[in-house]
């Protein structure tokens, strides 16, 4: 299993646009992947949950990887979120 922590720099959050392109590239990997954010969690592999989460601008979104690809998962969400979020 694999942690990573990320403070949100869109001035927007995890608006629509980003979270759609986010589960596209969620679902790329076999591995399970979470976010959680101030006690809420959400698959991100499912678009509704990701927005129901209502990440701002500032807050902390910790992901979680696990499964027999988390390493490739982590690395290309990490390179997702500095690129897009």
């Amino acid at each position: 299993m694999k942690k990573w922590e990320y403070k949100i720099k869109n001035e927007l959050g995890i608006h629509a646009r980003p979270a759609a392109m986010l589960v596209r590239e969620a679902k790329r990997y076999e591995s399970r992947i979470l976010l959680a954010v101030e006690g809420r969690t959400a698959p991100a592999t499912d678009l509704m949950e990701i927005m129901e989460l209502n990440a701002k601008c500032g807050q902390t979104v910790k992901v979680v990887f696990s499964g027999r690809d988390e390493e490739m998962a982590y690395e290309a969400l990490k390179k997702f979120f500095e690129g897009n979020l």
